[in-house]
C-alpha cells in the first residue's frame, strides 16, 4: 500500500527540478574532491637544441614531446608563483598542476624555448645568474632580451651572481653573492626576485638562512620530488631533464607524480657533517602500504630501510658518500599506476 502523501502539481514540479539539481551539485563535490591537489610537479630545464652540452641539454625533438603531453587536457600548466601561493596558503590545487623553470639564462632558451612556450601560452620562471649576462657571454641571453621576456610575463628569479657553490663557500659569501646579484636585477629589471634556485642545487642549512634574511620567498634545489604544501619552503624540488633523461615515457611519469609527504628528516641539515649520515624520515599517516617503499642513491644504488613503527624509515647506507653532490630517490607506488616521490640532494665536502 502507498502511504505517500498526495502530491500537487507544483510539488511534482519542483521535485522535478530538485532531484537533477542535487545530483548536479553531488557530482560538483566528488569531482572538486577527486581534482583538488595540495601537491604539484615542477619541470627544470638548462639548454635547448644545444648538443655539445648532454648533461645539461634538452634535444629539440625531446621538449616537442614533452610540449605535446602537456596539450592533455588533465594537465594544467601554472606560474610557479601562484603554485607557491596557493600550497603556503592552503588553497587547493588542480590535480597533475605542472610548473615549468628554467636555469642559466643560455641564449637557447630565448631562440629555441621561448618561442614555443609563447606559442603554446605555457608561463615559466627564468633563473638567472648575473655575472654571466653582465659579462656579454656568446651563449648568453642579453639584458635587453631578459627583459623583453619579463615583459611577455615570464616570471624571472635569482640564482646568484657568479653561480656560486653555495653549500661550499658557506654563509658570508653566498650573503655577499646574492647582494650583488640582487643589486644588478634592481639596476636592470627595476625589482629584486623572489625566487631562488641555489646553482647545482647545493645548499645548506646556513645558505637557507641567508635566503630567508635577503627576503626571497621560495628557493629550489635540483632534486627529484614533487612539491607539496608540506615542502621545506627554502629547498624544494624539481625533476630535471636532459638528453639521457628526457625520454617522453619518463616525462609521462615523472608529469603524473604523486607527493610522498614527510616529516622528522635526521639529519636536517643537506651539508653532511657525518658521511655517511644516519638518515630517517617519517612518513604522513595518510601513507599506506609502506612496505613497497624503495629507496635509491645516486652511488650505492638500492639501499636497505629500516621500518621503526608505522611510519618512521631509517635508511641505511653501505658506506661513505663522494665529496660533493649525491642524491637520494624514494618512490612508492600509489593510485591510478602514479608513483609517489621523495627526494634530496645531500653535499660533502
Amino acid at each position: 500500500m502507498n502511504t505517500s502523501l498526495p502530491q500537487s502539481g507544483a510539488e511534482r514540479n519542483l521535485r522535478r527540478l530538485f532531484i537533477p539539481l542535487a545530483a548536479a551539485l553531488l557530482c560538483g563535490l566528488l569531482q572538486t574532491s577527486v581534482h583538488a591537489a595540495d601537491s604539484a610537479v615542477i619541470l627544470m630545464y638548462h639548454r635547448f637544441g644545444e648538443t655539445g652540452h648532454p648533461s645539461t641539454n634538452i634535444a629539440l625533438e625531446q621538449f616537442a614531446a614533452h610540449l605535446a603531453e602537456l596539450e592533455d587536457e588533465k594537465y594544467t600548466v601554472l606560474p610557479v608563483p601562484e603554485i607557491l601561493s596557493a600550497l603556503k596558503s592552503g588553497k587547493p590545487l588542480p590535480d597533475n598542476t605542472i610548473g615549468i623553470t628554467i636555469d642559466d639564462a643560455f641564449r637557447s632558451v630565448y631562440t629555441e624555448a621561448y618561442p614555443r612556450l609563447k606559442k603554446r601560452r605555457l608561463p615559466f620562471t627564468l633563473f638567472i645568474a648575473t655575472e654571466p649576462v653582465d659579462k656579454r657571454l656568446p651563449d648568453y641571453m642579453t639584458w635587453d632580451q631578459v627583459r623583453e621576456l619579463r615583459d611577455n610575463g615570464v616570471v624571472i628569479g635569482s640564482q646568484t651572481h657568479s653561480h656560486l657553490h653555495m653549500a661550499l663557500q658557506g654563509a658570508t659569501a653566498s650573503r655577499r653573492d646574492l647582494t650583488e646579484s640582487n643589486a644588478r636585477f634592481q639596476a636592470e629589471l627595476g625589482s629584486v626576485p623572489k625566487l631562488l634556485a641555489y646553482p647545482y642545487g647545493e645548499a645548506s642549512l646556513d645558505v637557507m638562512d641567508v635566503a630567508r634574511d635577503l627576503g626571497f620567498d621560495f628557493a629550489f634545489g635540483q632534486h627529484s620530488g614533487v612539491l607539496h604544501r608540506t615542502s621545506n619552503s627554502y629547498f624544494l624540488p624539481r625533476f630535471a631533464f636532459n638528453e639521457d633523461y628526457g625520454s617522453v615515457s619518463r616525462f609521462r611519469l615523472v608529469a603524473n607524480a604523486l607527493p610522498l609527504p614527510v616529516d622528522d628528516l635526521a639529519p636536517r641539515d643537506p651539508l653532511l657533517t657525518e658521511n655517511p649520515p644516519a638518515f630517517g624520515f617519517t612518513v604522513a599517516e595518510t601513507i599506506h602500504n609502506l612496505g613497497r617503499l624503495s629507496c635509491y642513491h645516486s652511488k650505492h644504488g638500492k639501499v636497505r630501510l629500516e621500518r621503526l613503527g608505522q611510519h618512521r624509515v631509517e635508511v641505511r647506507f653501505p658506506g661513505p658518500f663522494d665529496t660533493g653532490r649525491s642524491r637520494l630517490n624514494c618512490t612508492l607506488p600509489g593510485p591510478e599506476d602514479r608513483w609517489r616521490w621523495f627526494g634530496l640532494q645531500f653535499y660533502v665536502k
